[in-house]
């Protein structure tokens, strides 16, 4: 089954990494099953707001999927957290937001493949997040966040079958 959504925002990574460090500590190593509460949290937003929704970014990790649905002509966003499979209160409006937009229907990555490639090419690192991003024109970026056990962290850019597309040091 394919899935899409999105993460292009100046403050969706750093929201993202205060959220996830104020929640308890998940497990270590290559279990990546948090991708399931993607398409959840997505729904959840959705049925809360009553439809579509333009989408920033939207990122799971262990503990929680963040999502950030851009309103406002995307001049802002309203940032909702995933936690223990139910959505939580929208946090407070984030103005001053840009970048590119993507709707649910645009998330199309195949969840069995999408790590195939970073798991092969990099076995001893620690996914912790994978995050979908507006890109341009309706599109969409797929970015896993990798730590080494020496503590280098990297953003892999993939396509939607998991193919490397990029990889930029964090």
């Amino acid at each position: 089954m394919s899935r899409s959504l999105g993460h292009s925002t100046k403050w969706g990574i750093g929201l993202a990494a205060v959220l996830a460090l104020a929640s308890c500590g998940g497990s270590e190593g290559g279990d990546v099953g948090f991708i399931s509460d993607i398409e959840r949290a997505v729904e959840s937003v959705e049925a809360e707001r009553g439809g579509p929704q333009e989408y920033f970014e939207v990122t799971a990790n262990r503990q929680l999927t963040n999502v950030f649905v851009a309103v406002d002509g995307d001049t802002a966003a309203v940032p909702y957290v995933y936690l223990d499979g139910a959505l939580q209160a929208p946090g407070p409006l984030l103005e001053g937001a840009s970048g590119h937009t993507f709707l649910a229907a645009d998330i199309t990555f195949e969840p069995d493949v999408i790590f195939d490639s970073v798991k092969t090419e990099l076995p001893e690192a620690t996914i912790d997040a994978f995050s979908i991003e507006g890109g341009e024109i309706g599109s969409v970026r797929y970015v896993i966040s990798v730590r080494s056990e020496q503590g280098g962290a990297l953003d892999v850019t993939v396509a939607a079958d998991g193919t490397v597309l990029a990889v930029d040091p964090i």
